[in-house]
């Protein structure tokens, strides 16, 4: 046996949660992705997705994605750099920029990989990121790509912010990087304070607002409209995963951003184009988003009354104020075997263990869709809670 084999081959921390009886991950639906889904032939109540405005399943969205199929194929064979560049992609990136207040937009295959191409390049040797310590992945992995000197700030944190930013040599670039609505926490970031801070030290803004779309801001444009401050920030990321419906990710800026970003980043060069029902599908819900705004507003009314109804039955949901309700149960294997109990009794929730977080900060993570109903709520609630209490996870 090789080293690489030898090595990989010792790894069985999945294999020892499967012989627990509490692995949480990779468990197959059955059915379209709704408020009801199918696993191992029985209904289940989802309380795990992103698709924040419930639109994976509208009779629209789905046309219109059958529809670019017919028109243009299943596929571009090329990335956009070359042969994959499509009508129907000019038209999107178009419609984006318009809907977050930019000049222009550029359109990926995946948000993973807007975020791992747009900070891998913007800033150079000698130049710094600054980073929220609670950013998600795709924008820690796009800084390990960067040539320059990263620096992380406790979480929305704006003294902290400010005591990296004096770290900084005020004649280079400075992009400071942070979720809109942070994905685990739930919480929205103080954009205000951070357009303060990059003001007096000459730095720039991104917001990646992969949860932020859909869910905050003017017809849901996210967190720089939400705070009326779309001039004050540099670049707008968001995905089309969540409330898009879709597969792939944008970045919207000023036209020369974006065209420094169309020759030099190479997770768009180099990689597939998104496809054409993709693309349509996102262009289809944006309409309804904007011409269904009782969908946000229903969705935020089933956030107070989730956050409420937790909070009320005794647990913590830290610092969430948007569809994203963290249950802190603050216990790795709690946390899987309350994940296991509930998935037996017809919820779905998404467990987060360390080390994606700290070992004490252990959580199920539970969001909302637009589509869901105050019943569906309720009946989540008592079973999360009868689950709880009798784990000892909540008196």
């Amino acid at each position: 046996m090789n080293i690489l084999k030898e090595k990989l081959s010792k790894y069985d921390a999945p294999q020892k949660v499967m012989e627990a009886g509490i692995y949480p991950y990779f468990r197959e639906i059955e059915s379209e992705q709704d408020t009801e889904v199918i696993i191992r032939g029985k209904k289940v109540l989802m309380f795990g997705s992103n698709s924040y405005l419930g639109l994976t399943n509208h009779p629209k969205v789905i046309e219109a994605a059958k529809a670019a199929t017919d028109r243009y194929g299943t596929g571009c064979a090329g990335s956009r750099f070359l042969n994959g560049t499509l009508d129907i992609h000019t038209r999107l990136e178009n419609r984006l920029a318009e809907l977050v207040g930019k000049e222009a937009a550029l359109c990926y295959s995946t948000g993973f990989q807007v975020n791992l191409g747009v900070v891998s390049v913007l800033a150079g040797r000698h130049d710094y990121l600054i980073l929220d310590e609670f950013d998600h992945a795709s924008i820690i992995e796009g800084s390990r790509l960067s040539f320059s000197k990263v620096l992380k700030y406790d979480h929305n944190n704006m003294q902290a912010l400010e005591a990296k930013l004096k770290l900084c040599d005020s004649e280079r670039v400075k992009l400071i990087v942070f979720d809109g609505i942070f994905s685990m926490e739930g919480d929205i970031v103080d954009l205000p304070g951070v357009v303060n801070l990059a003001e007096k030290y000459n730095a720039s803004v991104m917001v990646d607002d992969a949860h932020a779309i859909g869910v905050i801001g003017k017809n849901g444009s996210g967190t720089a409209s939400h705070f009326g401050l779309t001039d004050k920030v540099d670049l707008i990321m968001g995905t089309f995963s969540k409330s898009f419906a879709s597969l792939g990710g944008f970045i919207a800026a000023d036209s020369y951003l974006i065209n420094y970003l169309k020759h030099n980043s190479r997770s768009l060069m180099f990689s597939a184009s998104m496809t054409p029902a993709s693309a349509a599908a996102v262009l289809a819900s944006i309409d309804i988003m904007v011409n269904e705004p009782e969908r946000i507003e229903h969705l935020w009314k089933l956030s107070n009354f989730a956050r409420d109804g937790f909070r009320s039955a005794g647990f913590d949901t830290g610092r969430s104020e948007t569809p994203i309700i963290p249950l802190y149960i603050r216990d790795n294997i709690k946390a899987l075997q309350i994940t296991r109990d509930l998935l037996d009794d017809g919820i779905f929730v998404n467990p987060v263990v360390s080390p994606a977080v700290p070992r004490n900060d252990s959580l199920i993570r539970y969001s909302l869709m637009a589509t869901h109903t105050f019943e569906q709520v309720e009946l989540s609630i008592e079973k999360i809670t009868r689950a709880a209490r009798n784990l000892d996870i909540i008196n």
